[in-house]
């Protein structure tokens, strides 16, 4: 089963997935070579736009949540890359310190948990749950929909190293994002592997230095394919010091919008696309789905009603936002049963491990699929996805299409690792 794609306009993408599978020997060295240079992110997810004429990354989690939503198909897959990436880290590895967002008490995040420690434990780990609540004092119990139970106790630090009572771990693993802030708990380790590092938290990550990285990595790709690397990038500006409660800043933002519609439209011009073009406008840092807006129109910021501006003024964990991303709008065009769908690829390490469809009966196909109401449909089913045909008809086969969405995947996922080189704090004065 495959989405259909609702557009006349597939042709374009139909063309480049027939030039992925062709080139697929010289993409796969060109990956091996790039993962010689660069060290590939713990953990990754992304969200992938498909237009039809167009097909990109839009967001890419670093700490991601939903592996609940992978299939057990998947988890031989999973645990392997987890093996790898472990193997590469921490070799003598025994005691992995799982570490989740505060707010334990959500069960499709707490579900999620659950299947990161099935995986790390069949790849041979001991693994238990640390909380970061200073409230906490003692283990916690969460029953799951599906019969399952978590423990999460409280953390122990000493001056060096940070573990639970009766457990010392080789690393830690954060599945949360930092949008709070550093906790001082996680500062200042010795001797212990903690990932993803502190500099890939939302405390520090911008999502303009990430699609600065991508369009770098794009343009390599697409010389590499002899293709436009429009087709595979989504353009963005960035304003800083804004203030949409206040409505300070927002001529910024305005005059961004306006001049990227403009860039948009010259694209679709060239390309003999009829869509109306739109952005994202978006919080530079942070993640749910918070602090997004669809615009058409630059003349939109003008008329900004109270609940927008609130709406856009704070993300998780109540931080304020003062930076924005304006990213090229991806219209997804991709259907299942008369829902909008977006594809969501999962990696770990440096491989695909899987993914689902993000859906939701209520939203169009310019707006912001993660938001409540989204439903998750797995990209696994009854055969593997990950392996491409060639020679099946482009469009029509899901293996070859899921092959094009991994390969857009570990692009997005190498250009986090670019992203964190440059950001890295331990290399910033090694000048």
């Amino acid at each position: 089963m495959v989405p259909h794609l609702v557009t006349a306009l597939n042709g374009p993408i139909n063309e480049l997935e027939a030039r992925i599978l062709d080139s697929m020997p010289a993409i796969e060295r060109w990956f091996r070579l790039e993962w010689m240079e660069h060290t590939p992110p713990f953990y990754t997810s992304v969200d992938i736009r498909n237009a039809g004429f167009k097909l990109a990354p839009v967001d890419t989690n670093l700490f991601p949540g939903g592996w609940n939503n992978l299939t057990p198909e998947m988890l031989p897959l999973a645990v392997q890359a987890a093996m790898a990436a472990i193997e590469k880290i921490c070799p003598e590895a025994k005691n992995l310190l799982l570490i989740p967002e505060k707010h334990t008490r959500n069960t499709f995040y707490l579900s999620n948990v659950a299947r990161l420690k099935q995986i790390f434990t069949l790849a041979g780990l001991n693994v238990r749950l640390g909380s970061l609540d200073k409230d906490l004092t003692e283990p916690i119990t969460f029953e799951l929909p599906d019969g399952e139970s978590v423990t999460v106790e409280p953390l122990l630090r000493s001056k060096r190293r940070l573990g639970l009572k009766h457990f010392d771990p080789c690393t830690v693993l954060l599945n949360n994002d930092l949008s709070a802030g550093i906790p001082e708990v996680l500062t200042q380790l010795h001797e212990q592997y903690l990932l993803p590092p502190l500099h890939a938290g939302w405390t520090m990550r911008r999502k303009s230095l990430h699609f600065q990285a991508y369009e770098e990595v794009a343009k390599k790709f697409a010389k590499l394919l002899g293709m436009d690397p429009w087709l595979i990038n989504p353009m963005f500006n960035h304003c800083g010091e804004v203030d949409f409660a206040a409505e300070q800043g927002l001529e910024c933002v305005k005059s961004n919008v306006d001049a990227l519609l403009t860039k948009v439209r010259r694209k679709y011009k060239e390309y003999g696309i009829g869509e109306k073009p739109f952005v994202v406008v978006k919080a530079d840092n942070g993640t749910y789905g918070m602090g997004i807006m669809t615009v058409r129109d630059a003349k939109e910021l003008d008329e900004l009603n109270r609940r927008t501006r609130n709406k856009m003024s704070v993300v998780k964990d109540g931080q304020e936002v003062t930076e924005v991303i304006i990213q090229e709008g991806v219209p997804t065009f991709e259907r299942l049963n008369d829902a909008v769908a977006e594809p969501v690829v999962y990696m770990m390490d440096r491989y695909v491990v899987g993914g689902f469809y993000r859906i939701h009966a209520s939203r169009g196909i310019d707006e912001n699929l993660n938001a409540p109401g989204a439903e998750f449909v797995p990209l696994a089913f009854a055969e593997s996805h990950h392996l491409p045909r060639p020679g099946v008809k482009p469009g029509a086969s899901a293996p070859n299409r899921f092959y094009m969405y991994g390969v857009i995947g570990r692009l997005a996922m190498l250009a986090a690792s670019y992203e964190l080189e440059a950001t890295d704090p331990s290399t910033a004065n090694d000048d």
